[in-house]
């Protein structure tokens, strides 16, 4: 199953707790902040978060809503990446990118039609990543998931020119989570 994999990979990221000022999150453990454990029941110290925990909370509230199983079944690796970026972005963002690729990558609506970009995976994108990998195989997978990592480089771009402090972060994103 990829959602371990995903797990693995993500977490090896994030490592376990942080607590540094110039985080918006706050005080975070596996890469789940606050705020996102206490919508999911956890009520302890967030040092003391087990990892357990943290699987469940990336299961439920990230894998399973953005519907990567369905994803999983289709490409196992856009899944891995799709998670990780939506664990370090928001689940709506990877999504987003993927809409964005395939509507780029239909060669102009001959493959499948465009679909709106809207962060919500339903069976019009997942039709639209079976057809694209109907055609296009390893070598579009390998497109499509060059497309999310450039996708996700310029997000943390972005994020830093708004927000300096995010500096202090950049360069672990990028070495961390963008692949080159």
């Amino acid at each position: 199953m990829s959602f371990d994999q995903a797990f693995a990979r993500t977490v090896g990221a994030e490592g376990g707790f942080s607590d540094n000022a110039a985080d918006p999150g706050g005080n975070t453990n596996w890469g789940i902040t606050e705020r996102v454990a206490r919508a999911h029941g956890y009520q302890g110290a967030m040092k003391d978060m087990p990892i357990a925990k943290a699987k469940e909370i990336y299961k439920s509230g990230y894998w399973d809503l953005i519907h990567l199983g369905e994803v999983d079944k289709i490409s196992p690796l856009i899944a891995i990446e799709m998670f990780d970026t939506a664990v370090n972005c928001g689940v709506t963002v990877p999504v987003s990118f993927v809409q964005r690729a395939l509507n780029a990558l239909n060669r102009r609506g001959k493959d499948y039609p465009d679909h709106a970009v809207d962060g919500l995976f339903g069976a019009v994108t997942a039709e639209s990543l079976r057809q694209f990998m109907v055609r296009r195989g390893a070598a579009g997978e390998k497109v499509v998931l060059a497309l999310l990592n450039s996708e996700q480089g310029v997000r943390y771009l972005e994020i830093v020119e708004k927000r300096e402090a995010s500096e202090d972060f950049l360069f672990g994103w990028v070495a961390n989570r963008v692949a080159v």
